[in-house]
This record gives structure tokens, C-alpha cells and sequence, in this order.
């Protein structure tokens, strides 16, 4: 599982920051989903090693333009690139009426299925790998979160110990290595758990913006292995998001801290930060890592391979989590 920035700016684009754009590869189906589609997304894809043929469900987190102004013309692409099987689309309920509309006054016709999926809050997509969860959050309009689950596996299977068992290789393997139970051509009964090492956890990434520091971003990012939390703004100026209904730096620190999560990456920034001015990105994450030392800042073009439990974690383009753009 690997997450790729597309879009780390709030509001505006600068010129070193997109708007609001997250892709999440799955790299063992070969699938991309992307969260949120801000302006210009797919020129960011361009720009990436990401195949725009290879998503496969987009996730809005709410109709705010800087969250959807690239959908439609990104949806279109996509049909002119090669139409793909279909398109899962999740979001708020006015959603599909504006890509309807987007539709019908721009005379676009999609030669492919979409489905929109509308907001409630618990499950909205589950398969035999992964299930996503939404929850409300805090914005000056309905706006959710996201929480991405890949499912547990099974431990590693001993294939040594098999076979000191006598147990034949073949079809027999496969269910003992889902721990199933067996019974074998000699009446013997195996228990596949019993050759299979612990379980293997699933990684968990949750994405949470446009919010001020609320409940239901805490226990939607409980016990996470990433954590993509907005903070568009300095604790300086805390007013503002108070006002605004955004996050600080702070908030978005206390929210990993709350929810015991092992890596926080803060994203929607503010054009105020840029560097030069009185505050830049660098102020915001020392206010960040006083609270919860785990954190990053975002950067468009960021690439992080989400690390299994027993794995160190691994950030690509030479390391550059902190860097501030």
C-alpha cells in the first residue's frame, strides 16, 4: 500500500503545491484510489509515475471546489485514454447531481459506468482485502473522512513443518495456509493454524480533511498506521481556524495523539505559510512535533510506502518528509 501526494495546497494552488489530491496505490491488484480531485489532478498524474488507466474508485470528502473542481475533466480523460471497466465514485449526496450537470452543459458523455455512492457514516466499500470507512467531520459543509482497512492475513505458513508431518504438497497447502482444517487421506486432522506463524495486522490510513479538531476524527483514526490530517493553519493563528472551521498544526498533532497512531502527515496548507513570510512550514511542523513528535509535513510528489507492522517505515524522493515547500 503507497500513498502519493498529489495535492498538499488549501484553497489555491502555488507554485510548488496543487490542491487537495491523495492517490493510494495498491500495488498487489494493480488498482489506484484517489481521495479528493482538486484542480488540475490529472496534470499532477501526468506528472507522476501513477497510470490514470489503473484507478478505479475516487473518494470525495466533500463539494467544497478546491476538493472537486478536477473530477469531471479528469472522468473524461479517463473514457479518452481507454474506456475502463467502470468507476466507483463516493462522496456527498449532491455529488451526482453535479456531475450531471457537469455533464450536460459541457456535452460530455462517458462511455463507461459510474457509480455514485453517497455518504453515511460506518462501511461504504468492503471486499475480501480491504474495506474503507467514513465518518462526519467538522466543516462549514457536511464533510467526512476516510478510513482505509486492509484486511488481516494470515501467518506465514511452515513449510518445513508440513512436511516433517508427511503432509503431501498440493491444493492440501493452500488450505492450511488460510488456517483452514484438513483431513487427510490417512484420517489425520490438521489444523492449519497450527502450522501458520501469527497473524499478519493489516495497515490502516486514514484522511481526514476539511475539519476543525473534532471526536470523529479521533475514532476514525484509531490505532493507525498513517494518519493524513489537514493543517491549514499555524496554532498562531488559531482564531482563524476557529473561525473557518480548519484545522491547526496542533490539532492535527492532537488528533494522532489521541487516536494512538504511528505516523501523522499534515497536508492543506495555507498560501500564508509560503516561504519568506513570518511563519512558514517549518514553524508549523515544530508546533506539530511538540505534541506528537511522529509528524511530517506533506509535499506535492511525496511517496510513502504505508511499512507492514514489522517493517520500518520507508519515504521516498531522498527522504524529504520534513521538507518545507
Amino acid at each position: 500500500m503507497e500513498i502519493v501526494f498529489l495535492g498538499t495546497s488549501s484553497g489555491v494552488p502555488t507554485r510548488s503545491r496543487n490542491v487537495s489530491s491523495l492517490a493510494v496505490r495498491l500495488k498487489q491488484r494493480g488498482e489506484i484510489w484517489l481521495f479528493d480531485c482538486g484542480e488540475g489532478t490529472q496534470h499532477q498524474l501526468l506528472q507522476s509515475d501513477l497510470k490514470v488507466g489503473r484507478i478505479r474508485r475516487i473518494f470525495i470528502t466533500h463539494m467544497h471546489g478546491d476538493h472537486v473542481f478536477g473530477l469531471m475533466g479528469l472522468l473524461a480523460s479517463i473514457g479518452l485514454a481507454g474506456a475502463p471497466d467502470r468507476i466507483d465514485l463516493y462522496g456527498p449526496p449532491q455529488l451526482e447531481t453535479y456531475l450531471d450537470a457537469c455533464a450536460r452543459y459541457s456535452h460530455t458523455h462517458l462511455h463507461y459506468p459510474i457509480t455514485v455512492h453517497k455518504h453515511k457514516p460506518g462501511v461504504i466499500y468492503e471486499d475480501e482485502d480491504y474495506r474503507v470507512l467514513c465518518d462526519r467531520l467538522d466543516h462549514r459543509i457536511p464533510a467526512y473522512g476516510y478510513r482505509v482497512e486492509e484486511r488481516d492475513r494470515p501467518g506465514r505458513f511452515d513449510v518445513a513443518k508440513a512436511q516433517a508431518l508427511g503432509i503431501p504438497p498440493g491444493p492440501v497447502y493452500g488450505q492450511l495456509k488460510l488456517g483452514q482444517q484438513v483431513t487427510l487421506d490417512d484420517g489425520r486432522v490438521i489444523h492449519g493454524q497450527d502450522l501458520c506463524g501469527d497473524p499478519q495486522p493489516g495497515r490502516k490510513v486514514v484522511y481526514c480533511t476539511d475539519t476543525i479538531y473534532c471526536d470523529n476524527a479521533v475514532r476514525l483514526s484509531e490505532g493507525a498506521d498513517v494518519l493524513i490530517h489537514e493543517a491549514t493553519f499555524s496554532h498562531r493563528d488559531a482564531t482563524l481556524a476557529q473561525q473557518r472551521l480548519h484545522s491547526t498544526s496542533t490539532m492535527a498533532a492532537q488528533v494522532a495523539l489521541a487516536a494512538g497512531v504511528k505516523h501523522l502527515f499534515m497536508t492543506h496548507f495555507s498560501p500564508r505559510y509560503a516561504p519568506g513570510n513570518d511563519l512558514d512550514l517549518r514553524d508549523l511542523l515544530s508546533e506539530a512535533r511538540a505534541i506528537f513528535p511522529h509528524t511530517d509535513l506533506a509535499y506535492d510528489f511525496l511517496t510513502y510506502e504505508v511499512p507492514k507492522p514489522s517493517n520500518a517505515m520507508a519515504v521516498s524522493s531522498s527522504n524529504e518528509g520534513s521538507r518545507s515547500r
